[in-house]
């Protein structure tokens, strides 16, 4: 008896010791995929002038509405004149397209027309300011102020500094006389913050009509965030290599309303909120897959040794590392496809029961999963023939394909970030937001989301909010980035 349970242990202890060992060699092959990049070229950058551009352009207020119809066209026209007119060489040098009515499209030609273009996107449209919120921007949100080592106002972030940045960096580079090998086009939407079927898709679809087939798409959609990443010191600039998809589903719950002092044992407004409740309480299953799995294999390396042992053996801590990520929102939408309960409606009156109750619930869809999927999803955990299901309107979209990260143009972007901002750890990553990049998917399989922008997580609240602005140094630094960009795609 007592030879047996020393065999047991000693089996037991060389089954642990197999897979400590297995663990630290793992641990040890973890080595950074960081590209090397030698440093920048020799960009020069007049950040008065071009800082004092974008706030005027911040001035010119080229809002897109939700109804199209009120979108003023006057806006957009000042807009386009302002461009021609601060930046001559650009507009000399390029072909300059309006797509209906306010997108544009230039075209910058290559000196090989055999090699495939790539494409610079940056929207010109901003969202609404609430009026209620006017008091709370410490400037007015369409002053264009330059104050505190920051400009200030709407669009700063979203996204005039990326379109005006492509801009300044095409000025700089014909003022040094640089003709690009491949042709670049430069597209800018007028209605990206409403989905972009009437500038992006326009643009996308006359591209397709002419037979291009384009080399690679770099767009907004991720940045360089700064104390953001759990585990990392370093800023790390994530690469977004897909985005999520997007669908809301209608539950209607239908029965007897009338005066609510003679209530059923059930009400409309019960079985709806049951049905929320499942699908809260229930949610997507978790996969550490696809985008996802690439942030960590390029962050974890940079990690310190614990965290690298929990990030290069995932076929033990895989499960760990998960319920860690569901811990924090930012996180938890990167590995599952989420629910967010969003509308409710009932009764107009405190004291009437409804006889119908209806919710709007708004799922973000992750690479893998289908707006078919979802709603069977939805429809089997409910699973009350008491509520309708339903799609909700015309703006479904599935997730996006995934972009190449072993390919040239996942390397070029990289060692572009690598050379502007040399501390910053890049690394693949999944957009969990919309942009107009999307609609370029039939015309290449690489499509980017990137801006080079800076953000703390107390910045994240700027986007569409109060006080949006972006740091003089950094708005420099962007420009550079797509002048180092434009350069290294050349090679």
């Amino acid at each position: 008896m007592g030879k047996t349970v020393i065999r047991v242990f000693a089996g037991i202890f060389a089954v642990v010791l197999i897979v400590l060992t297995i663990v630290l060699l793992k641990t040890i092959a973890f080595t950074s995929k960081q590209v090397k990049a030698e440093p920048a070229g020799d960009f020069t950058v007049d950040a008065q002038s071009s800082a004092q551009r974008l706030a005027s352009a911040i001035r010119i207020p080229t809002i897109s509405y939700e109804n199209n119809a009120d979108v003023k066209g006057t806006e957009f026209r000042i807009f386009h004149l302002y461009l021609d007119k601060s930046f001559p060489k650009l507009h000399e040098a390029l072909k300059k397209e309006v797509i209906n009515n306010y997108s544009l499209l230039y075209t910058w030609p290559g000196r090989d027309l055999k090699l495939k273009p790539i494409v610079l996107m940056a929207h010109m449209d901003v969202v609404p300011v609430e009026e209620k919120t006017i008091n709370e921007w410490k400037y007015k949100p369409f002053e264009g102020r330059i104050a505190e080592g920051y400009i200030w106002g709407r669009g700063t972030l979203d996204n005039k500094a990326n379109l005006l940045g492509i801009m300044e960096a095409v000025e700089g580079l014909l003022a040094k006389g640089f003709q690009p090998k491949q042709t670049i086009y430069i597209v800018s939407g007028h209605d990206e913050e409403q989905g972009g079927s009437q500038g992006a898709v326009k643009i996308a679809e006359l591209l397709k009509s002419r037979g291009v087939v384009l080399d690679y798409v770099i767009d907004e959609g991720m940045v360089i965030t700064d104390g953001i990443m759990p585990g990392v010191a370093a800023r790390v600039g994530l690469v977004g290599i897909a985005e999520k998809g997007f669908m809301s589903v209608e539950l209607r719950a239908k029965g007897v309303g009338g005066h609510s002092s003679m209530p059923p044992r059930e009400t409309t407004v019960g079985i709806l909120c049951k049905a929320v409740t499942k699908l809260e309480n229930n949610p997507f299953p978790a996969r550490l897959d696809g985008p996802a799995k690439h942030l960590f294999d390029y962050v974890g390396r940079e990690m310190s040794f614990p965290s690298k042992m929990i990030m290069a053996n995932l076929w033990l801590t895989e499960g760990l590392l998960k319920s860690q990520l569901q811990k924090v929102n930012t996180t938890n939408a990167m590995i599952r496809t989420t629910t967010a309960p969003t509308m409710l409606e009932g009764s107009t009156r405190d004291n009437v029961m409804p006889n119908v109750a209806r919710a709007v619930v708004n799922f973000r869809i992750l690479p893998g999963d289908t707006p078919e999927s979802v709603l069977e999803y939805v429809r089997k955990t409910v699973n009350d023939p008491r509520v309708e299901i339903k799609p909700l309107g015309k703006e479904i979209q599935g997730p996006s394909p995934v972009a190449g990260i072993d390919t040239k143009n996942f390397q070029v972007i990289q060692k572009s970030i690598r050379q502007i901002f040399p501390d910053v750890i890049v690394a693949p990553s999944l957009a969990i937001v919309a942009s107009d990049s999307r609609h370029f998917a039939g015309l290449t399989r690489d499509v980017y989301k990137f801006a080079p922008m800076i953000l703390k997580a107390s910045d994240t609240g700027r986007l569409h909010g109060i006080n949006e602005r972006i740091a003089l140094d950094n708005y420099t630094q962007l420009i550079k980035f797509y002048m180092q960009l434009i350069t290294n795609s050349q090679m």
